[in-house]
C-alpha cells in the first residue's frame, strides 16, 4: 500500500504559487487566441473564405427580380469603371433561371468546338474554378437550390440533375460543361416586354504568359458579344481590345498592370454598353460594332433599324483571380432591355446623351453613324 506523502507550504511558498499562477494564467489567455489566429491564417492559405459566403436560406429563383443596369447614366465611354464587389456576389440569379439553361444546353452540347475552350496552359485554372463554383460556392451560397448528396454528388433541385462534388474522373471540358448547364443569372421579363432578355454567365480565363501578360486561354462562352471564343485564344487584353478607339491610350497599360496588382480573393465589376438594332439575339459573332479597313458588310437595316427590334446591350463583367494558378476570371453576362422599355422608364433622352457625347471614333466603332440619324431623334422625343 501506498503511502502519500503530506507536505504543507509555508506561507511564503503559498505567496509564490499563487503569484505563478496567476501570470501563467495570464499568459494562457493572451496565447489561445494568438495560437487560434496563427491557426485560422495558416487555414486561409490553404482555403478559400468560404465564411465570406452568405447563404441565402430563404432564396426563390422564381420570385426574384433583375437588377437594373444603366450605366450609361454612371460610366465613362472608355474606361474601367472598376467597382469593387464581394464574394456573395459573384454569382447571380433570378427569375427566368429554367429558361435560359435550357437555351444554353444545345449551344454546349451541339456546338461544343465554340462555346468550349480547353488546353494544356489553362486546365489547371478550369479545374481551380470548378472547385471554387461548383464544390464550394453554389451549394454555400443558394442551399435551396444546391444540395449535397453523400459527400460526392450535388442535386440542382431547380433542375433535378446532379454534378461532381470532385474534380476526379473529369475531362476539363466537362467541367466546363458542368459549370455551363447549371450557372446562370438572367432575366425574364416578360409581363413587362416579351423581348427583354439576358445571359446566362460566360466565363474567360486570361492566364499570365511568362512575361506576365494575361492571355485568353480557355472559356465556356456560349453568348459572344462580337467575336468566337476560338480565334481570340492566346491573345493579350490588349490584342484584344485593339479595335476600340482610345483603349490603347486610355487603358492599355493600366489594365495590364492592374491584373498583375490584384490578389486572390479580389473581387472586382464593370460593365460595357452598346446599341443592338437588329433583334435581341445574345450569340454575335459579327457584334454591334464597326470595324474600317476590313471587308465587313454593313446591313441597309443598320440605317433604318426597326424601333421594335432595337435593344440596349449591357454587359456586365466580374474580375477575380484565382489563387493557385493565377489566372484571371472574366464572368460575363449581358442583358438585352428593348428600347422602348428604357424609353417608357423615361430615359431615353439621358442615353441619347450619353452616345451623343461618345468620341467621334468610339461612336463609329459603335456605329452610331448608321443608326443614330433615326434612333437619337427618337430617343430624344418626350414620352
Amino acid at each position: 500500500m501506498f503511502e502519500i506523502p503530506q507536505y504543507s507550504l509555508s506561507s511564503q511558498e503559498t505567496l509564490w504559487f499563487l503569484l505563478l499562477a496567476t501570470v501563467l494564467l495570464a499568459l494562457t489567455r493572451i496565447i489561445k487566441p494568438f495560437n487560434r489566429k496563427l491557426e485560422t491564417n495558416q487555414q486561409n492559405e490553404k482555403l478559400p473564405k468560404d465564411d465570406e459566403i452568405e447563404p441565402l436560406w430563404d432564396f426563390d429563383f422564381r420570385k426574384e427580380d433583375p437588377i437594373k443596369y444603366q450605366p450609361y447614366k454612371t460610366q465613362g465611354h472608355v474606361t474601367m469603371g472598376i467597382q469593387k464587389r464581394v464574394r456573395s456576389d459573384w454569382i447571380r440569379m433570378d427569375r427566368g433561371y429554367l429558361s435560359r439553361i435550357e437555351e444554353r444546353l444545345p449551344l454546349i452540347r451541339n456546338k461544343a468546338e465554340f462555346t468550349i475552350g480547353t488546353g494544356e496552359v489553362v486546365n489547371p485554372a478550369i479545374e481551380e474554378l470548378y472547385e471554387e463554383i461548383m464544390i464550394r460556392y453554389l451549394p454555400a451560397r443558394f442551399p435551396t437550390m444546391f444540395k449535397t448528396q453523400g459527400g460526392k454528388l450535388v442535386k440542382n433541385l431547380a433542375t433535378g440533375t446532379t454534378y461532381p462534388l470532385t474534380t476526379t474522373g473529369l475531362t476539363h471540358a466537362q467541367m466546363l460543361a458542368y459549370m455551363g448547364e447549371n450557372v446562370e443569372a438572367s432575366i425574364d421579363t416578360s409581363s413587362v416586354y416579351p423581348a427583354t432578355t439576358s445571359s446566362i454567365e460566360d466565363f474567360y480565363f486570361m492566364c499570365p504568359d511568362p512575361n506576365g501578360d494575361y492571355r485568353l486561354q480557355g472559356y465556356i462562352a456560349c453568348f459572344p458579344g462580337g467575336f468566337l471564343s476560338p480565334a481570340r485564344v492566346g491573345e493579350s487584353v490588349r490584342e484584344i481590345h485593339k479595335p476600340v478607339p482610345g483603349y490603347e491610350r486610355k487603358l492599355g497599360l493600366s489594365v495590364d498592370r492592374y491584373f498583375a496588382r490584384m490578389k486572390p480573393g479580389d473581387f472586382i465589376g464593370r460593365m460595357n454598353w452598346s446599341l443592338q438594332v437588329d433583334g435581341a439575339d445574345l450569340f454575335r459573332t459579327d457584334g454591334n460594332n464597326y470595324y474600317p479597313g476590313t471587308d465587313q458588310v454593313v446591313s441597309d437595316y443598320k440605317e433604318d433599324p426597326s424601333l421594335d427590334e432595337s435593344f440596349l446591350r449591357v454587359e456586365h463583367q466580374t474580375l477575380t483571380k484565382l489563387p493557385r494558378s493565377g489566372a484571371v476570371i472574366f464572368t460575363v453576362r449581358s442583358y438585352m432591355t428593348p428600347l422602348h422599355q428604357v424609353k417608357a422608364e423615361g430615359d431615353g433622352k439621358a442615353l441619347a446623351q450619353a452616345i451623343e457625347s461618345m468620341p467621334q471614333g468610339l461612336g463609329h466603332y459603335k456605329m452610331v453613324q448608321y443608326w443614330g440619324r433615326k434612333v437619337l431623334p427618337w430617343l430624344m422625343e418626350d414620352v
